[in-house]
């Protein structure tokens, strides 16, 4: 059975505009993938490392001038994802070098950290929060250790190498807010 493509999600901005409370945009988006049906990733804001507030600080949605999906030190990235099952990429039809390129074209900046031999499986500076909306999914670790988590589960995760997982038959769909931070030493 062919899975449902995500939902588009109702993104609304509020602002202040003479002191007042003003709705600024009010819309529904969601970016899906050809080449993996089901996988979608939708980069809702994003703010500098000193973010500004008030008129005319909003003025323009910053999400279009994004040119990387990993922050630089104190930026931000709030991104919704939804992850097919992992066996949708045994499918026959699945085309993994056609998906890549597509990740480096709508994932400028993550698609590059994903390692070659084991494509889940990345490393960014920055601290993530993550949360389960709906469904479930497998946080990987690496050398076998995993963290199964379930709708409404929360993770906190500090630049270590990780990978997600959806080992279910159904869409796992998950918040995450990526803080840049600065990589220290070993």
């Amino acid at each position: 059975m062919p899975l449902a493509s995500p939902a588009p999600i109702r993104r609304v901005v509020i602002g202040a505009q003479n002191g007042k409370p003003v709705i600024l945009s009010d819309e529904r988006s969601v970016r899906e993938f050809d080449n993996l049906p089901g996988f979608s990733n939708t980069l809702m804001w994003t703010t500098p490392a000193q973010p500004q507030v008030g008129q005319p600080a909003l003025a323009a949605d910053p999400v279009p001038a994004v040119t990387t999906f990993v922050p630089p030190v104190g930026e931000t990235r709030f991104m919704i994802v939804t992850f097919p099952p992992d066996a949708s990429m045994g499918d026959p039809g699945f085309n993994g070098e056609a998906f890549g390129k597509e990740l480096a074209e709508k994932m400028p900046g993550l698609a590059e950290l994903f390692e070659p031999e084991d494509p889940a499986m990345h490393i960014t500076d920055s601290v993530d929060y993550g949360v389960v909306l709906d469904g479930e999914v497998w946080l990987d670790l690496g050398a076998g250790e995993e963290v199964h988590l379930k709708r409404h589960d929360v993770v906190i995760q500090n630049g270590a190498r990780h990978g997600w997982r959806n080992k279910s038959a159904g869409i796992a769909t998950m918040l995450f807010v990526l803080i840049g931070a600065q990589r220290q030493p070993a």
